[in-house]
């Protein structure tokens, strides 16, 4: 009776230590605080379609080498609102993803429901950041932006293990 009583405190301790542990690297492990260079911030113009750097303050960033879409970003840009809409492209399919929860300046909800409504605009960032991965940029009236890396449309479809479609850049060798 007391060896079936180790054996069972044995797998719920070694249960709670795996959770916890499973918890701490999904949480907290991977992530790695970053600091912005110009060339991160950067929007696709709408004149000549390449990515240009846009000036920016107050930044508090992340990413990891684990995931291509675990970067997010949080700042500020002194740039007018009207002069960010006439300038550069509108990002349609704009999905903000969770940060993790000690990122509290980056709420994907709350800012996703803002692309909605239409309190917020997004814009490419740079289409390709990584093959598949765009980065994107949402930008309030007030100057608040966010960023993250997104999977685009020929992302999802190599990804998943289809050939690269006729419109997408062809798939690096690793991804065909």
């Amino acid at each position: 009776m007391n060896v079936a009583r180790l054996a069972i405190g044995g797998i719920i301790v070694s249960a709670i230590a795996a959770g916890i542990a499973l918890y701490y690297l999904q949480v907290y492990a991977y992530y790695d605080e970053i600091t912005l260079q110009v060339e991160d911030v950067q929007m696709t113009s709408l004149f000549t379609g390449e990515p240009e750097p846009i000036m920016f303050e107050n930044v508090k960033a992340i990413d990891s080498d684990s995931s291509p879409v675990r970067f997010r970003a949080c700042f500020d840009t002194p740039l007018s609102f009207g002069l960010l809409t006439e300038s550069y492209e509108i990002y349609d399919a704009a999905e903000p993803l969770n940060a993790p929860g000690w990122f509290d300046c980056f709420q994907s909800g709350e800012i996703g429901a803002d692309l909605v409504s239409g309190v917020a605009v997004a814009f490419l960032g740079v289409e390709n950041i990584q093959y598949g991965i765009d980065r994107v940029i949402a930008v309030y009236p007030d100057g608040r932006a966010y960023a993250w890396h997104q999977i685009n449309a020929c992302g999802e479809v190599v990804f998943g293990g289809n050939p690269t479609p006729e419109n997408c850049p062809p798939a690096p060798e690793r991804l065909q």
